[in-house]
């Protein structure tokens, strides 16, 4: 089993990452106070001032969309404001977003003791007696799982123990409503989208050791999707994708805390379920205007509503509990492929804002969001996701004294103990022409973003431990200070280099190359990647590619030219060659307003060569 490295001791280096991590970071800095609480001050009778007429609702420093008052979902994103917030504080130490939380939370303070000292919410309670009632209401669960997951990182990662406070008073709440829907409604317990609310309490079970806390992770963790899964069933065609997957979440969690097999039997029959036993587009994605596709009938669902963002990250969640449970490098190469088409293709790389979902038919637009007028459920997990990327990096393996570098982001890890010092800075090594060094224009490596530089600093003996890609087309090139090594030490999918407790600088290229994808149950339609990247055609309409006897790389040719953002040369930009009508591809995480094309009818033609 690997363990996370902990994540004060991870920060992200210079690149696109942390580029998307910075807009992220100027947008949860740029929401309001008031606009984040203002359903809290409301259901709590707290009067905002100079608000009793709003003649311009632009300017009014508050929150529209799915937060607005009218709205039954208002309130569920302030908990993935807290949480995204509080992951940036222990990473990057960031003292801004500390002083905004801590005022947030002395805010929900005041709205918790004029509620009654027990209740916290953006609603009023009467809502769960809907749930009583079997009646219909959007989701309150969904929305307090969110408040409870935001307070327990605001815990753990802000070090703010007045958020504990809240968030004992509120589970008592939880405990008496349990246990009164026990003998009224025990269906009640497991209706308003409750999936989350496993992880939830066993997470801060976790980190307390309160028992309470336990025993309402257990009032839920009984629900029907369990049953269907050890039953060997099709749990999840045409369900709601993301109601489900924090199920998965939770039984995972279990495993973690209580080690019992039974969980982990869970977790691995939701995975087959959901990634094994269906396909996937060529992005990663899985579902369609919310729901899990049917099996092998992707092309059938190709449109405007594909990959709804909350999906991708919640799957990437899962992989990475799952990636630590094994060390299946499968996981790993699962994470990648949607860090890049989904946590990149998804945000926007100017303002930061989501699009809710990816269309993938031909000629389609990314719809983005606004700053404060939409707030779907996407910017919540938007708003976390751009912080997931130093706890993706790198793992331990205690038993190995190994550290597994599983994600190729440029990183740094710095971790000492009893006189033993570990860091570990890893970077992108594309080569200027002003580096000092004899530039080869025959040299692919030297242009190629899968270069890897590790520079270690220790006096440590471990072992590194490489994820080899799925992608990679060939043996992996490794230079230890500038001596290649001639015999690789390759296992299950990884490379192994040991650190013999000095300094030293490992630089690993991943030969890459451009491949196709196919929809099951639409042969005819194919998608570019290079390596784990989906390139889309900037064009309004799918125009073919015309093949001969080639290969896609006889179709494409690669298109360089020198920047001066993250990297010295432009990335992953092709250009379509004797074609009846050519056309640009590039990174679909970099297309932001333009029209674009994923899948392209496969075409022939004798004469093309």
């Amino acid at each position: 089993m690997l363990s996370a490295v902990n994540k004060k001791n991870v920060s992200l280096e210079p690149g696109i990452f942390s580029e998307r991590g910075d807009v992220n970071r100027e947008y949860l800095m740029e929401l309001s106070i008031q606009g984040l609480l203002q359903n809290f001050y409301l259901e709590a009778g707290i009067v905002m001032p100079d608000l009793q007429i709003v003649e311009d609702p632009a300017t009014a420093k508050l929150h529209w969309g799915w937060e607005a008052p009218i709205c039954q979902l208002r309130g569920h994103f302030l908990g993935h404001f807290l949480s995204a917030a509080s992951m940036l504080v222990v990473t990057n130490n960031d003292r801004e977003l500390k002083a905004k939380v801590d005022v947030i939370v002395d805010e929900l303070e005041k709205c918790q003791k004029l509620n009654g000292g027990q209740w916290l919410g953006p609603f009023p309670e009467k809502y769960f007696k809907k749930l009583e009632r079997n009646e219909y209401i959007w989701s309150p669960q969904y929305v307090m799982h969110k408040l409870i997951m935001g307070l327990t990182h605001v815990y753990q990662y802000a070090q703010n123990e007045k958020a504990l406070e809240l968030l004992s008073n509120l589970a008592d709440w939880y405990v008496a409503w349990t246990e009164d829907m026990a003998v009224k409604n025990p269906h009640a317990v497991y209706s308003g989208e409750e999936g989350g609310m496993i992880e939830a309490w066993s997470t801060l079970y976790e980190v307390t050791g309160n028992k309470k806390y336990l025993e309402l992770a257990n009032k839920y963790n009984n629900p029907s999707l369990y049953k269907k899964l050890l039953a060997g069933k099709d749990a999840l065609t045409n369900t709601h994708a993301n109601a489900s997957i924090p199920l998965a979440h939770g039984a995972a969690k279990m495993y973690e805390i209580t080690g019992d097999e039974k969980w982990l039997i869970i977790v691995k029959a939701f995975w087959k379920c959901a990634v094994e036993d269906r396909d996937a587009y060529c992005t990663g994605g899985q579902n369609a205007g919310e729901f899990w596709i049917p099996p092998h009938r992707n092309g059938q669902f190709l449109g405007e509503r594909n990959q709804e963002f909350c999906t991708v990250y919640n799957m990437v969640r899962l992989a990475d509990y799952l990636y630590r449970f094994t060390g299946d490098k499968t996981y790993g190469d699962y994470i990648e492929k949607n860090l890049y088409n989904g946590f990149l293709a998804q945000q926007n790389k100017m303002t930061g804002m989501p699009t809710y979902f990816l269309p993938m038919k031909a000629g389609s637009k990314k719809k983005w969001g606004s700053k404060t007028h939409d707030f779907w459920c996407c910017y919540g997990t938007m708003v976390q996701a751009q912080t997931l990327y130093p706890s993706l990096c790198y793992y331990k393996d205690e038993k190995a004294n190994s550290i597994v570098v599983s994600q190729y982001i440029p990183s740094k890890m710095q971790e000492s103990a009893e006189g033993k010092v570990m860091e570990i800075t890893q970077s992108v090594d594309m080569k200027y022409y002003n580096d000092q060094a004899f530039f080869d224009g025959e040299d692919e490596s030297q242009m190629s973003r899968w270069l890897m530089k590790f520079e270690v600093k220790t006096n440590a003996n471990f072992t590194m431990s490489f994820r080899i890609p799925e992608w990679v087309k060939s043996a992996p090139v490794v230079t230890i200070d500038d001596e290649e090594m001639a015999d690789l030490s390759v296992r299950e999918g990884y490379l192994d280099v040991d650190i013999a407790g000095k300094d030293c600088v490992i630089r690993i290229f991943f030969p890459a190359g451009l491949s196709l994808s196919v929809l099951p149950d639409r042969p005819q339609l194919c998608a570019v990647l290079e390596g784990p990247i989906v390139l889309a055609g900037l064009c309004d309409k799918d125009k073919g590619l015309t093949f001969g006897n080639g290969d896609i790389e006889s179709v494409l040719k690669q298109e360089s030219e020198h920047t001066y953002s993250s990297f010295p040369w432009m990335q992953s930009t092709y250009r379509t060659v004797m074609q009846p009508e050519n056309m640009t591809f590039m990174p679909l995480y970099d297309i932001t307003d333009e029209q674009y094309t994923i899948y392209f009818t496969k075409k022939t033609n004798s004469l093309f060569s």
